[in-house]
């Protein structure tokens, strides 16, 4: 069996208020006053592990395949990028072994939807709930995510095939 391992970051400020934008972390819509900025729905989890599972089988970034100047990915769910991900492994032999990410972020809370979190990212990928941890984090009020700016997460995916 072949094995390999990728890392994925990802980072976005909170929008204004007048935005509108709904906070949407792993899939899951998160009741809070401010979403994230970005050009897609700006799912901060879901671009890191999109971006570690390209990594580990070899397939560039996110911004590759989804790149922010293509209207098309306006306000798109980042569900179809992780689902196209999963696509693009499963078209050269590959399956996800496990993922693991850890969401930073001091305000909202989000241990309450981090099982909402792993069932959604599970039934993307198409794997069992305990092949996905996710950890929410904060910085004890230091950094960005400290001072409320934004939301940052890190990632790492595992892939096989036989």
């Amino acid at each position: 069996m072949a094995t390999r391992v990728g890392i994925g970051y990802d980072v976005h400020a909170f929008a204004e208020p007048a935005a509108g934008r709904p906070l949407i972390i792993g899939g899951v819509t998160i009741p809070h006053d401010r979403g994230l900025a970005g050009h897609s729905d700006a799912d901060v989890l879901l671009h890191a592990l999109v971006d570690a599972l390209l990594g580990a089988a070899g397939l560039g970034d996110i911004g590759q395949h989804f790149p922010s100047s293509d209207p098309r990915w306006r306000d798109a769910s980042s569900v179809t990028f992780l689902e196209a991900a999963r696509d693009l492994l499963a078209a050269r032999g590959w399956r996800v072994g496990n993922v693991d990410a850890t969401v930073v972020a001091e305000r909202p809370r989000l241990t309450p939807h981090v099982g909402a979190m792993r069932a959604r990212i599970a039934a993307t990928l198409e794997v069992e709930d305990e092949r996905v941890s996710v950890k929410a984090k904060t910085t004890d009020g230091l950094g960005f995510s400290g001072r409320g700016e934004g939301v940052a997460c890190y990632a790492v995916a595992l892939i096989e095939r036989d």
